[in-house]
C-alpha cells in the first residue's frame, strides 16, 4: 500500500503543477483487489463520518490508531494544496446484539471512497452500494447519498464503479440537483456496449453531469479507459493492447455545472456556457446543446418503407437481442423486441462495406448475467465477422464510416446514448432530442473513423425488482 500511496504521491505533484484543484485515483488502487472477506483484514482501517466529527488526519495524526493510508492521503491534499478523491477499504464495528443487520464476527467491511479538502481534513465518506463478486465486502444496509461542496466548483457527489448503472446512489443524487459526479472504478471493458469510456460518456450525456472517471489499471482484467467527461467535452485515455501497462494522468479544464455555485459566481465566461447549456435544458429536450438542436428532422432520404429484411436472434452481452442486417449502401431499416421498437437511417461512407457486416438490434426486458437490471437498449453493431451468428461479439476495429439517425421510443426517461468508433475513439453525437412521448433520436455524421457501435442504452430502473 505504501508502494502505491508513493504512486499517488507523484502523481498529485504532477496534477499540482498542471493546476489541478481536484484529483481523482481508481477504486481498489491502494490495496488491490481479489480477497477475501478475511484476507483483507490487514489493510482495513476505521474511517470516521466526517458528517459526524471534523478530523485532519494530517495535522491530528494521533487521535486514532492505524490510519496511516487516512493520514498519507491527507498530507498528500494538504501538501499539494488540492481536493482528493481515494477508494480504500473501511472497517466499521457493529454491535451483533443490537444492530440486526451487523455481519455475524462483528464488523461492517466496505469498500469506500474518501476525500480530503485542500487542507486535509477528511470532507466525505461513502459506502458502495451495488458491489460487483466482492467477497471482501459488505453492502451498506442503506444507500447513501453522499455529497461535498468545493470553492472552486461546489458540490460533487460519489459513486464507485458499478454503482453507475444503478437508480441508487446514481440517479437520485442527479435528481437532487448534484451536476457533477466522481467515479473511481475498476471496470472490466464490455465490448460492444458497455466499454469504459463508452459508457462514461453515455452517462455524461444521458444525465446532463460532469463525471470525472479514474478507472485501474489491468490488462490480463481488460480494464482500461477513463475520463473527464462534460456533456459537450471528453478527455479521455484507453490504452490498446501491448501499450506499457502503467497509469495515465489526465488534466483538463471544464466548466462548472453545480447551479447553486453558478448562481453565486459572478458571470464569467466559462459558467455563461453552464447557463446556456441549462437553459437549453429547461424545456422537454434535455440533451440539446448546439442552436440546430429543435431543426425539425431531414426528410428521409431513403425510402420510407423500412426494408422486409428478416430479424434474426443473436446474442449480445449474453441477452437475446433482435436484429435485422443494414444490406444497402443507404436505407431505412427497423427492428422490435416484443413492442419495443428501434428505427434507422443510415448512409455507409466508405467502400469497405463489402468487408463489413453491419446490424441494428433492439432488446427490451431484464439482464441476469453478472448483475440484474431492466433494459430497453437500441443499438447499432458491427458484427465481428460476415455471418449473422457474430452479431454482437466483441469488435475493437472498423472502417466503415456511416451517417446516421438512430431512434427509439423508450418507457424510461433515463437514456444513455454512445458512439463508439474504431480502437476505442469516442465521438460526441451531433444531435440528441429527447422528446416527452419518450422517443429519442440520435444523428451523426462526419466520423472520425470505422463506426464500431452506436447505442441508445435505456435503464429501467422502475423494473429492476420484478
Amino acid at each position: 500500500m505504501q508502494r502505491n500511496l508513493d504512486i499517488y504521491e507523484e502523481q498529485a505533484a504532477r496534477a499540482a503543477q498542471q493546476g489541478a484543484q481536484i484529483l481523482a485515483f481508481p477504486e481498489d488502487g491502494i490495496q488491490g483487489f481479489n480477497f477475501s472477506r478475511s484476507s483483507i483484514s490487514g489493510y482495513l482501517e476505521t474511517i470516521p463520518d466526517p458528517q459526524q466529527e471534523s478530523w485532519n488526519p494530517c495535522t491530528e495524526p494521533g487521535k486514532y490508531n492505524n490510519t496511516e493510508v487516512l493520514q498519507r492521503l491527507s498530507c498528500m491534499a494538504r501538501r499539494y494544496n488540492l481536493y482528493l478523491v481515494a477508494n480504500m477499504p473501511d472497517l466499521q464495528p457493529c454491535a451483533l446484539k443490537t444492530d440486526p443487520s451487523c455481519p455475524s464476527d462483528g464488523r461492517w467491511q466496505f469498500n469506500t471512497n474518501v476525500v480530503f479538502s485542500s487542507d486535509g481534513l477528511l470532507v466525505a465518506r461513502y459506502h458502495k452500494y451495488n458491489l460487483y463478486f466482492e467477497m471482501a465486502f459488505d453492502t451498506p444496509p442503506q444507500p447513501e447519498i453522499i455529497t461535498f461542496d468545493t470553492p472552486f466548483a461546489g458540490r460533487f457527489g460519489l459513486i464507485t464503479c458499478f454503482d453507475i448503472l444503478f437508480h441508487e446512489p446514481t440517479v437520485t443524487l442527479v435528481k437532487k440537483g448534484v451536476r457533477q459526479l466522481i467515479f473511481p472504478t475498476a471496470w472490466m471493458n464490455q465490448l460492444p456496449l458497455l466499454d469504459t469510456i463508452q459508457f462514461q460518456q453515455a452517462l455524461s450525456l444521458g444525465a446532463n453531469v460532469t463525471l470525472l472517471a479514474a478507472n485501474i489499471r489491468n490488462n490480463h482484467l481488460i480494464m482500461t479507459g477513463s475520463g473527464i467527461y462534460t456533456p459537450f467535452s471528453a478527455t479521455y485515455h484507453h490504452a490498446q493492447q501491448g501499450d506499457p501497462e502503467e497509469g495515465k494522468l489526465l488534466v483538463a479544464r471544464v466548466p462548472v455545472l453545480d447551479p447553486l455555485w453558478v448562481e453565486q459566481s459572478a458571470a464569467t465566461e466559462e459558467e455563461a456556457l453552464t447557463d446556456e447549456f441549462t437553459s437549453s435544458t429547461s424545456t422537454n429536450n434535455e440533451y440539446c446543446h448546439k442552436e440546430n438542436c429543435f431543426d425539425p428532422p431531414p426528410p428521409d432520404t431513403a425510402s420510407s418503407d423500412p426494408s422486409s429484411s428478416t430479424t434474426f436472434i443473436s446474442s449480445m452481452m449474453y441477452d437475446p437481442f433482435t436484429f435485422v442486417l443494414l444490406n444497402e449502401t443507404e436505407g431505412d431499416v427497423e427492428v422490435c423486441n416484443g413492442s419495443f421498437c428501434c428505427h434507422l437511417q443510415y448512409r455507409r461512407l466508405t467502400q469497405s462495406s463489402s468487408k463489413e457486416l453491419y446490424a441494428l438490434g433492439a432488446f427490451a426486458g431484464t439482464h441476469t448475467v453478472n448483475g440484474r437490471y431492466a433494459l430497453q437498449v437500441c443499438a447499432l453493431v458491427r458484427c465481428e465477422r460476415m455471418d449473422v451468428t457474430s452479431c454482437g461479439q466483441e469488435v475493437e476495429e472498423a472502417e466503415t464510416k456511416m451517417d446516421f439517425m438512430l431512434e427509439g421510443k423508450f418507457g424510461t426517461r433515463y437514456v444513455y446514448p454512445s458512439v463508439l468508433a474504431s480502437k476505442y475513439v469516442l465521438e460526441q453525437p451531433e444531435h440528441l432530442e429527447k422528446a416527452a412521448d419518450g422517443r429519442v433520436t440520435m444523428k451523426h455524421s462526419n466520423m472520425s473513423s470505422g463506426l464500431v457501435t452506436a447505442c441508445l442504452y435505456g435503464r429501467m430502473y422502475h423494473l429492476d425488482n420484478e
